[in-house]
């Protein structure tokens, strides 16, 4: 689908100011919505919202669920609104980084006095309320539910450690084990419904501000999750249940390739049921946002498939994905692909033909640039039309951090293409996307703010202090907000 001329900003929940230790759905997002709205800004990116690990460095494309709710969003404040929790401040957590571990430990001791609250105090209605949200999810949150409890049954281990009965899902012992731990799975579905009321409050007033979410849908799902768990046929396993091959990418020159690690998809099971697994997931996903980022997009065309005891990238293969039958299927399901796609690795023409056949935009970030190659695609001025022009993402430097690193060759290229000395160089670039021909026009706060490296996201490859920036409370203020309203109306977005 084509999307008319717009802008926005790239931040994850995570990141947004609050008050107990990390972003949540609560007055911080709120906020953000409000500057938003008075910077004349029409869409909110961020990263996926499911529950995420430490044992994976809290990557929140490492989840143990593609469907739920992460419960490290869910706001307090509302459960003490509603009578569930008292009114004890939080511990003294820092407010420019997230400490996982502290807040992770903090929030779910605090969900589940607002849980025992609810089971016991909670009326008719809210009950009601509940159960029917448990009814209407129930083809996902029943499994992740009892996923969760045997998680801590079992001290945080895979589910391929779990005994072998649960294991392998074994009707009677799913149906005994969901017995026995019955308080603890009503305990994650409570968390998820909490969630979910929280998500749609949210929604509405973008809605109101006239702000379009944009999620993101990570092609593979981390292996120690409900999905895998509960769905196994739909990913290439071998008769005990590990995975038989592994996602990555291959080498290319000047790399060596990355293994991911995430199990691949048995795409010719998948297409017996319909794609049906796909389908409910983002039937899920297109309940909860606007419109959604197709993660690492070559993988639907053709995947790289290493065998799963091999730790070198070389050693994998190319694979068939799905294609186009797998998206005609979605918008025969689905009813429309409001989806944008990343193709910034291993771009041919397999690949732009599946994407320019469902008319979906690809990605644009100037950081890949040659500013010293004349007509070079990845500067501002060469994006065509049907495009996502970022400034940065979560996966890049910031627009300062990138700068500062570049040769002085390229720098000065640099200058000479967007007619600038340096001095302002995060919006002299804010003002090159929004005046490029892409469609869509992104930007994040650190870049707004002008922040280096010290600020960036998330550093691929690496696994310690991703994830963690945050936003201060009142650092995009109304300056800010003006300067980027004023770009965005001259720029007709």
């Amino acid at each position: 689908m084509r999307f008319e001329r717009q802008s926005g900003l790239f931040l994850h929940l995570t990141s947004l100011p609050g008050p107990d230790g990390v972003g949540d759905l609560g007055a911080g997002a709120h906020a953000f919505l409000d500057f938003l709205a008075a910077a004349d800004q029409s869409l909110w990116q961020f990263c996926p919202l499911g529950p995420t690990s430490g044992a994976h460095g809290n990557s929140p494309y490492q989840s143990f669920s593609a469907f739920a709710g992460a419960p490290m969003l869910v706001d307090l404040r509302d459960l003490r609104t509603r009578g569930y929790l008292d009114d004890a401040d939080p511990p003294d957590f820092p407010a420019e980084r997230v400490a996982y571990d502290r807040v992770r430990s903090y929030k779910r001791e605090r969900l589940r006095e607002a849980h025992a609250a609810f089971a016991a105090d909670a009326d008719e209605d809210e009950h009601a309320c509940f159960d029917a949200f448990r009814e209407r999810e129930s083809a996902w949150l029943a499994d992740y539910a009892l996923f969760a409890a045997l998680k801590d049954e079992f001290e945080g281990r895979p589910w391929t450690e779990w005994p072998t009965e649960i294991k392998t899902r074994e009707p009677h012992a799913v149906e005994r084990y969901r017995e026995q731990h019955r308080e603890e799975v009503d305990f994650h579905a409570f968390v998820q419904w909490v969630f979910d009321e929280q998500w749609r409050r949210l929604r509405e007033a973008a809605a109101e501000r006239g702000v379009k979410l944009v999620g993101d849908v990570p092609i593979y799902v981390a292996f120690d999750s409900a999905d895998v768990w509960a769905t196994p046929e739909a990913f290439d396993l071998t008769p005990d249940g590990d995975p038989a091959a592994v996602a990555g990418v291959p080498p290319n020159p000047g790399d060596d390739g990355q293994r991911w690690g995430n199990p691949v998809y048995d795409w010719d099971a998948l297409a017996d049921s319909g794609y049906e697994w796909w389908v409910s997931r983002l039937d899920r996903l297109l309940d909860l946002v606007d419109m959604a980022r197709l993660d690492h997009f070559k993988g639907f065309d053709e995947f790289w498939a290493i065998p799963a005891d091999s730790d070198d990238p070389a050693d994998g293969e190319w694979r068939d994905g799905p294609g186009a039958a797998f998206f005609e299927t979605l918008r025969a399901e689905l009813g429309g692909l409001p989806f944008l796609v990343e193709d910034l690795g291993f771009v041919d023409e397999r690949l732009h033909d599946l994407r320019a056949a469902f008319d979906f935009p690809g990605m644009c970030v100037p950081q890949y640039a040659d500013w010293c190659e004349a007509g070079n695609p990845y500067q501002p001025m060469h994006y065509p039309e049907n495009r996502v022009a970022y400034t940065s993402t979560h996966d890049t430097d910031t627009v300062v951090g990138y700068y500062e690193a570049l040769s002085e060759t390229q720098r000065d290229c640099l200058h000479y293409n967007l007619g600038t000395d340096g001095e302002d160089v995060h919006w002299d670039l804010v003002e090159a996307v929004w005046n490029a021909d892409a469609a869509l026009a992104m930007t994040t706060p650190q870049d707004l703010l002008g922040l280096g490296s010290e600020a960036r996201f998330n550093t691929p490859g690496t696994e310690d202090g991703n994830w963690r920036w945050r936003l201060r409370e009142g650092e995009l203020d109304d300056g800010i907000a003006s300067r980027l309203a004023q770009l965005t109306d001259v720029t007709l977005r």
